[in-house]
Order: structure tokens, then C-alpha cells, then sequence
């Protein structure tokens, strides 16, 4: 079952960036539903061991966290693939990723080696962009250079990922509370 660990946004925090993705001139913006930033990329896992690692997250304490969204940003140079809003890196929001990836070691799942870049998926974008279309992005986050929003993540979660060609479907296997 393709998988992933992560933090699910607020109503709220989902309104405001769907509001972001109303001006967007190019790409697919993502579901709503489907906003969150992801703590760990598990790929295919069988179901034994993501009921093992249930067990491993259900014992992680953390507290609540105060996401702060400041800007957004491209990923996949100068031909962008995904447009994202940029999340501060905290040592709390680093804490809570570590545990999460140490609870996936000893559950069995080996995880890749990554650079944490805290974000939270706006949109992707086609493999080739429409001629004047990458200049049109650039105004848009020239535009958007200042957004800011802040929301408390109050719980994180173990997601189902299902691929599909209208884009992915994520859902909830299960949520871990964070302490207030």
C-alpha cells in the first residue's frame, strides 16, 4: 500500500491557500482535501507493517505545532513541476519528522534519504508548459511573494496514497493527537 506520514492542515489554513490556487494561471491545483505536509514518504509497505508502524506512531508525544507559512515556492528548476507554499522549519516541526522517521525504522521501513523542506503542495504542473506560461508563473509568485498565514497542527497521520489519472487520492489510515 503506498503510504506516507504527515501533518493534515486546518479548515481554515485549506481555505486560505485554496484561495491562493484561484489565482494560479498555469498547472492542476491541488484537493483541498488533499493539502498537508508530508513528514514521511513511506512508498509501497505491506499492511503488516504499516499496522506495526500504527503501533510505533500511536506512542510519539509532541506538542501541538504553529505552522508558519511564509511565501511559496517551485520545485523542479527551470522548468517547474510543483508549486508549493513554504513552510518555516522549527526545531519542533524537525523534532516531530524525526520521531516519525525513527518509529518507521523500527517498524522495518527503510526510508530514503532526504533534505527536509517543510511545504505543503499547491499544484503540479504539466511536463511542458504552454508557450508563455513559465513567465505568467513568475508574476504570479512575484504577486504572492508576501503571504503569510499561520495554523495550528493539533494531530498528524498515516495516509493511504492511491494514484489515479485525475491525481492522487489521499486517505486517513489513521491520526495521532498532539498534546496542547
Amino acid at each position: 500500500m503506498r503510504s506516507f506520514a504527515g501533518l493534515p492542515l486546518p479548515d481554515a489554513a485549506r481555505i486560505a491557500l485554496e484561495r491562493v490556487q484561484e489565482e494560479l494561471p498555469a498547472g492542476r491545483p491541488v484537493a483541498a482535501e488533499n493539502m498537508h505536509l508530508t513528514l514521511a514518504f513511506l512508498d509501497d509497505q505491506p499492511e503488516q507493517m504499516l499496522q506495526a508502524l500504527h503501533q510505533d506512531l500511536a506512542g510519539i508525544r509532541a506538542p501541538v505545532l504553529t505552522l508558519s507559512i511564509q511565501g511559496l515556492e517551485t520545485f523542479g528548476g527551470r522548468q517547474p513541476r510543483v508549486l508549493a507554499a513554504a513552510v518555516q522549519k522549527t526545531p519542533e516541526l524537525s523534532r516531530l519528522r524525526n520521531q516519525v522517521r525513527s518509529a518507521c525504522q523500527a517498524a522495518g521501513i527503510a526510508l530514503a534519504r532526504e533534505r527536509f523542506r517543510p511545504h505543503v503542495t499547491l499544484a503540479r504542473f504539466p511536463r511542458y508548459l504552454q508557450p508563455g506560461q513559465l513567465e505568467k508563473i513568475a508574476g504570479f509568485l512575484q504577486a504572492a511573494a508576501g503571504f503569510r498565514l499561520q495554523a495550528d497542527a493539533d494531530c498528524f497521520a498515516l495516509y493511504q496514497s492511491t494514484l489515479a489519472p485525475e491525481g492522487a487520492r489521499y486517505d486517513v489510515l489513521a491520526e495521532y493527537p498532539l498534546e496542547g
